[in-house]
């Protein structure tokens, strides 16, 4: 498989998220300065990284209604498109409290200050755009294991059995 691509757009910043080769698990990449030719740069990343999918966030109201920053996510994306010739396809979905989600991560890492906090939300707010794509891909059963799944090299032998009920 190839990796995805999460972009979390701002008008000032942008965060970039990318998954692992196996679509599992998403992490934060960098943050791009969306007043520079951040299509270019980003389309360079894509290349670089064999990007196979673009997630970018779509930053719908509350209500489930398009507003001006909706628009220009759109405008953003197509001119991304029109950088990578439109040979990898890129898919809009629901951001909805990403940035609130990514703050609240911060604020638990104890990450207090204004300047690192501002380089590190844009890439976390990316991230949770990307781990939620990733995790509807798999569905609502996708991490679970096997009931037959043999032991854990961490478990005693005591443990494995009391574990499938023996």
């Amino acid at each position: 498989m190839s990796r995805i691509l999460g972009i979390d757009h701002g008008t000032v910043r942008i965060g970039l998220a990318v998954s692992d080769e196996l679509q599992l698990v998403a992490s934060p990449l960098k943050t791009v300065d969306a007043r520079q030719d951040a299509e270019t740069e980003i389309a360079q990343i894509v290349r670089d990284k064999r990007i196979g999918k673009i997630v970018i966030g779509m930053p719908f109201h509350m209500s489930g209604s398009r507003g001006e920053a909706a628009e220009r996510v759109e405008v953003f994306g197509n001119k991304l498109g029109k950088a990578l010739s439109h040979e990898v396809p890129i898919e809009f979905v629901d951001e909805r409290l990403s940035s609130v989600e990514a703050e609240a991560s911060l604020s638990r890492a104890g990450i207090t200050g204004k300047k690192e906090r501002s380089e590190l939300v844009d890439q976390l707010a990316a991230v949770v755009i990307l781990q939620d794509y990733l995790n509807q891909l798999r569905g609502p059963e996708g991490l679970l294991l096997p009931e037959d799944m043999g032991a854990f090299s961490w478990e005693s032998p005591g443990e494995q059995g009391r574990k499938r009920g023996r």
